[in-house]
């Protein structure tokens, strides 16, 4: 369909509640195309509905990082629940979408199991660990209204606030 404008942080739609999917038909599809190539666009392993400014309950994982073959098409997590959480943890760096150029380190179970439906309502399971179970986790805190802000301080926040309130107005020169 089309590339959209990723929303960037402080956006307050990046914590609007998101609403679960009951109609899988032409919309959800269309949407899930917009992810798609706004994913590869900005060159993410993931993204979610929201960070487009839509709250549907949707976020998609790219296939290879999923467990996919290279050529299939970006894994759909549609009304996703987080079934596992290893109590073992992993602590890397983390990007997001929405927060352009900036990293924070997050501490992430090592494994996860999470439970969606696919584009045409059928429920499936993807059990992760590393790198997957980070995106994941990641992904669905999405939408939940949880954002790599959340991980930091408040004088981490601010310095975040300011690098990306600079970025802005570069934008609009």
């Amino acid at each position: 369909m089309s590339v959209r404008e990723v929303v960037v942080w402080p956006d307050p739609r990046l914590r609007q509640p998101s609403v679960a999917v009951t109609e899988f038909g032409p919309a959800l599809r269309a949407l899930y195309q917009d992810l798609v190539d706004t994913m590869y666009a900005e060159r993410g392993l993931g993204i979610a509905a929201l960070q487009l400014g839509d709250p549907t309950r949707m976020f998609i994982v790219e296939p290879e990082l999923a467990g996919r073959a290279k050529e299939d098409p970006p894994v759909a997590f549609v009304n996703p629940e987080v079934m596992f959480e290893s109590d073992d943890k992993q602590k890397s760096d983390e990007g997001c979408l929405s927060f352009p150029n900036i990293y924070v380190q997050v501490e992430r179970p090592m494994r996860t199991t999470v439970k969606a439906q696919d584009l045409d309502g059928n429920w499936f399971e993807v059990s992760g660990e590393g790198l997957l179970a980070r995106c994941l986790l990641h992904e669905n805190d999405h939408l939940t209204g949880k954002l790599l802000v959340d991980f930091v301080g408040p004088l981490k926040r601010q310095m975040i606030k300011r690098k990306l309130a600079k970025r802005g107005e570069r934008d609009d020169e």
